[in-house]
Parts: C-alpha cells; structure tokens; sequence
C-alpha cells in the first residue's frame, strides 16, 4: 500500500510541481516528495519478513534518510510517527491506521520550528482529525480511505483562504496535494490489489563520489573492515548503543527507531562491534568487507580510483560544508575553503543521506554545513540530529549567503562564536534572482506571462519583463541603499562571459560608489544570482 502511494507520487510528481507558488521553473515539491517515497520504496523492497513492524520501520528508515527538501523532511517525520504508533500491532483496523496518522501530526509539528498553516501539515492534520472520525463509523479500508480522501481533498481546496499567497496564484498548496497523492495511491491499492507499477526504475542512485590519490598504500586504511548491519531492537536506544561502539573504528553512522537501527562502521574488529549489537536485539544484514582486500583487487584491475585517507590527515579544528549548483559556484565554495561541495539547490535538494555522508567525510572536531537555500535547512538539521559529530547548520538561505559567511568565517574563533557571528552576518546579506516565468500569474500584485523573465528580490517576486537587461537593472537598484557598498552578481550557464561584461560596465558607470564584481556561476535556470551588501 505505501509502495503504491510512492508510485501514485510519482507518476504525478510534474503535477504537484506546477502548483508550485512562484512560476519559476524549478517549483520542485512534487520531486522532493517523490525522491523521498521512493527512498522508502527502495528499503521496503529489502524487506523479507512482511510483518507490519519491518515494514513501517523500513518505511520510516527510508524516508528519514532519503528526505529532500521542506516537504520531504516533513513527509519522513508523518511517516516517522505513523510507523512508531503502528510498531507493535499485529494487524492494522481502520481506528489503528486513523490514529497512526494522528501521530504522524504530532511528530511532524514538533519537527517544524514555526508551523506554518494553509500547507502539508495543515491538509494532514484535518484529515487525521477526520479519519478518527470515520473509523468510528466503518472497519472497511475501501470505504474508510475513500472517505480519507475526501476529507484530505476538502482541506486542500481551502489552503488559499488560510495563506493568501496561495489564493493570489490561484493555486493550492503543493505538499497538501502530494499528501493526497499518497493516499488515493493507497486507496488504489486496496480497490486494485495490486501494486500499479512504474515503467521506469526508480532505484534510488548510489553518488559516484569516486575521488582518489596517486599514492595510496593498503597500510593507509587505519580500520580495515568496513561493517554494516541493522540490529532489531524493543526499546533501544541509538545514542547509547553508538557511544557504545564509538571507540572500535571511524566513519560511524548510527540511526534508527527504538525499534530498528542501522549501524555502518569502519573497524578492525568487527566480531567486538557484533557481540556489543547483541546486547542490544537482534542482528539483520550483517555485511563486512575487507577494505584492503577490496583495494588490492582495485590495483589488480588498474582501476583509479582516488581515496582520501583520514588515518594520514590530522583531526583539523573545521570542517565545511556546503550546497552549490553550477560548476562556477562550486569552483568559488572549493576555493574559499570548503571541503566538500554536495551539488544541489532550486533544481534538486540533496537528501538528508546526501548531508549525512558528506558531514561524515570530513575528519574535523566541528563541522559547519551552509544549505544556501531555504529548502534544504530542515534536512541539513535532520542529518546534524543523526550525525554522531559536532555540527552547526547556518541556516543560509541563497548562494549569496553561502559565499558571505565563508568569507566571514573566522579559523581562529571557537565554534559558538563561529556560528552565532555567522547567523548575524548573513542577514546583511540582500539576494536577487532572475530566471523565467513557466506559466501565466498574477503574483504580488504582478502579471506574468509564460516565457516572462521576472526578479526576486529577497524571496519576493517583484517585477516581469521581456527584457533580461532591463529587468536585471532593475532589481539591482531595489536591493541598492544608501548603505550598501558591493554588488556581487554569478551569471549562470545561459549567459554569455561577454554579456556579463556589458551588464557589469553598466552597473559600474550607475553605482560609482560601489563596487561591482562578476564572476562565473555556472547555475541552471537562473539567469543572474546578485547580492548586494
């Protein structure tokens, strides 16, 4: 039933997308919630055991670590609390499967600082409201997720009146209708009995982070067996049994439920590692391989393969991560001192997993995670929560914002210091955006034609035009005071080195006073990212 509602998502993802509130052409709802079913999809389809536990807790384990995005983030911790409820039942009624959705309320509101009605939480928390009501009244699925429907639908259809900026682009909220989604895929499945399959396969794709030196020598890898394995638990805790093992070996990641955890450690004594899981539950999927044996075999074959090896580079004080798109901006990130890049923004947030696996490649006592991009916070939270490692998210909310706290970022400080100068230096920060409109709207009071280029100003549409140039001009001299002294502008991929040129002696000749820099960016979509200090 979950594998159908994935399956549903995706099929309708693009339609969940284009009801994204701004017309930009990387409304990117339907994507990040269907990557994150699919995760699920993806651990439900290695479950043997088909009892309800393995199957909610692989459920929840795949969302949690495969979550993209605001909504996705807030999809995995809905999910998160309807396995947690449904855990220990033998079989599901329709008042079980009504107030495990209640709990998957709660654990998403908790998840959000700010809760924001008129959205996904909204259309999920009427219609969990209402499904406990229905459940009263019928024991039949068919009937009580017809019903469930119905309910989600009418709580939709009224997010425009509950967030204006809804109402005034005539549409509906993007992550309620992907909820939906979900869950007439579900009801299809038990009108169908079967699972709809999809034409494609959406596996989920394995990061080819293959980066390697010239010189690496098997007597590099301090902790040669690389153990993987999950531990079935009643009442464990992650944390606990993490501290526990912590001390065996590097490149550590403990998550999970008190139910089900998922271990992956790098040690030279695996047998220890299991004998200490144990104590805990019971052992699942035990994986363990020689990474010497491995490298040899990658020698034999003359295959490059480039591996940084942590047992030669000393525990540095920082460590940096940041989100990028466009291989200008990357090259910017790389040259101010970030160790590592995840490429993604507006087109495609990295998953938690994505944040997760990069936060624990670096070997820093503190490690400072720059999401540049609003989207892409929550999840950059959620793998700081389940990362063993002492990690601050500054919560940067474009490029612009990303490159001013890099450069403000100051070695010789403690971490706290660090972070808190940090959060106050990025609000000085003013970011503009130009790309194009990809339907017909009316917006802040602005009319905009497909095809339209239009500007953002500090996450507000402001203005449309058919003139790139003048349209840019514009927006510039919105986010210019009689306080700013630099306008920074990356041009992206479908802007020529030369129109770039023209468009900075332009600025310079208006804004004398200032200074104006243009640098390659490289980003998709976006014909200009500009900040202005």
């Amino acid at each position: 039933m979950i594998i159908n509602g994935a399956y549903e998502l995706e099929r309708n993802k693009e339609m969940v997308n284009a009801l994204n509130v701004f017309p930009v052409p990387d409304g990117d709802t339907g994507t990040n919630m269907s990557a994150t079913m699919m995760s699920a999809v993806t651990e439900l389809n290695k479950v043997t055991n088909e009892n309800i536990k393995a199957v909610v807790d692989a459920a929840s384990m795949g969302t949690l670590m495969g979550a993209r995005g605001n909504s996705g983030v807030i999809l995995s911790q809905l999910i998160r609390g309807f396995a947690k409820f449904l855990k220990d039942k033998e079989k599901v009624s329709t008042k079980d499967f009504a107030l495990a959705l209640k709990e998957g309320v709660a654990t998403a509101y908790k998840a959000v600082m700010k809760p924001t009605e008129g959205t996904i939480l909204t259309v999920s928390r009427e219609s969990a409201d209402k499904a406990i009501e229905i459940a009263k009244h019928t024991s039949d699925f068919e009937e009580f997720l017809t019903q469930v429907c119905k309910a989600a639908e009418q709580s939709l259809n009224k997010t425009p009146e509950i967030l204006p900026v809804l109402k005034q682009a005539n549409v509906v909220d993007a992550g309620g209708m992907g909820l939906l989604v979900i869950y007439k895929g579900m009801l299809k499945y038990i009108i169908e009995g079967k699972v709809e399959e999809i034409k494609k396969d959406f596996e989920t794709k394995k990061e080819e982070k293959v980066i390697v030196q010239d010189v690496f020598n098997t007597e590099d890898i301090k902790f040669a067996y690389c153990t993987e394995f999950f531990i079935k638990t009643k009442g464990a805790d992650p944390d606990k049994f993490k501290n526990k093992i912590e001390h065996l070996g590097d490149s550590m990641v403990v998550v999970g439920t008190e139910e089900l955890i998922k271990v992956h450690i790098h040690t030279n004594n695996p047998g220890i590692v299991l004998e200490e899981a144990l104590k805990v539950g019971e052992l699942m999927k035990i994986k363990i391989d020689n990474m010497k044996e491995q490298h040899r075999h990658i020698v034999d074959e003359e295959e490059k393969i480039e591996v940084k090896s942590e047992a030669k580079q000393e525990e540095k004080e920082y460590g940096i991560v940041t989100v990028a798109m466009g291989d200008g901006i990357t090259n910017i990130f790389k040259d101010l001192g970030a160790d590592f890049v995840i490429e993604g923004g507006q087109t495609m947030n990295p998953s938690t997993q994505d944040i997760l696996s990069a936060i624990n490649s670096i070997n820093a006592k503190n490690i400072f995670v720059l999401p540049n991009n609003s989207n892409i916070i929550l999840a950059a939270e959620q793998a700081r929560d389940l990362s063993n490692k002492n990690v601050y998210v500054v919560p940067t909310k474009s490029i612009p914002q990303g490159v001013t706290a890099l450069v403000s970022f100051d070695y010789d400080a403690s971490p706290d210091e660090n972070f808190e100068a940090l959060c106050e230096v990025i609000k000085t920060v003013k970011t503009g955006q130009v790309t194009f409109a990809v339907r017909d709207t009316v917006f802040n009071d602005v009319e905009v034609k497909e095809g339209n280029k239009i500007a953002i100003a500090n996450g507000k549409l402001i203005e449309a035009s058919e003139d790139l140039e003048e349209i840019t001009l514009k927006l510039i001299d919105t986010l210019v005071d009689e306080n700013s002294q630099l306008i920074t502008v990356f041009y992206g991929n479908g802007i020529t080195e030369e129109e770039a040129e023209v468009l900075q002696g332009k600025l310079e000749e208006k804004y004398k006073n200032l200074d104006v820099t243009i640098y390659y960016g490289g980003q998709p979509l976006y014909y200009y990212l500009i900040s202005v200090e």
